[in-house]
């Protein structure tokens, strides 16, 4: 695979160009190529087992950042645990700094159109990330978003570069959920659909981590 120095648009559309003949693993082959601190960050959605599969392959002690809100279901944390002791992840965990407990008290879980949602998003999702990644300085980011997903996310690709010059690489992004299904098959992996994220509500709603 060939080294790129992305310092234009045109590099990227280049890349991704040239990536997206390749397989996840060869995707991820190449990026941890391209910096020396890789992260993948995952909550344990559904179909978070194809990234966490691919980028372990490629690097077996791969930091993994688990950002916790706290609001999972128990067959969520279940098919976590299970899939931590499976593939062996060197997982990271982050947490809000004020609990569940207290919160729903003070808070509860705001509607999406009430201006505490804001607040509840940064307290819960965006501050345990924003510490994340100022803990771990990562270069490379690996994540499973998908084209479809969102609108926003439709205007990305494979790779892309933040403000922060960290390259967001996403080897799964041209996949469907039955390409997916068949992925998850073939590496006996499994997958858990009962799935709340606090701060969506709705599938097609952006939570704030990748809009920057």
């Amino acid at each position: 695979m060939l080294f790129y120095y992305i310092e234009s648009i045109m590099d990227l559309q280049q890349i991704n160009k040239d990536l997206k003949e390749k397989s996840p693993l060869q995707i991820v082959e190449w990026a941890l190529k391209q910096g020396k601190k890789p992260v993948v960050t995952t909550n344990f959605r559904p179909y978070e087992a194809a990234i966490l599969h691919a980028t372990t392959q490629a690097k077996k002690d791969i930091p993994v950042i688990w950002c916790d809100t706290g609001y999972n279901t128990n067959k969520t944390y279940l098919h976590a645990e299970r899939l931590i002791k499976a593939l062996n992840l060197n997982v990271k965990l982050y947490v809000p700094k004020q609990t569940v407990a207290h919160r729903n008290i003070v808070m509860g879980i705001p509607d999406i159109n009430d201006p505490l949602h804001k607040v509840f998003t940064e307290q819960v999702k965006l501050e345990p990330f924003k510490r994340a990644m100022q803990e771990n300085t990562p270069d490379i980011w690996f994540t499973n978003l998908r084209k479809g997903q969102t609108a926003f996310r439709d205007t990305l690709d494979i790779v892309t570069k933040g403000e922060d010059g960290v390259l967001k690489v996403s080897p799964f992004f041209y996949y469907s959920d039955e390409e997916l299904d068949v992925y998850l098959e073939e590496n006996n992996l499994e997958n858990e659909f009962n799935y709340f994220d606090p701060t969506k509500v709705l599938e097609n709603r952006e939570c704030g981590l990748h809009v920057s």
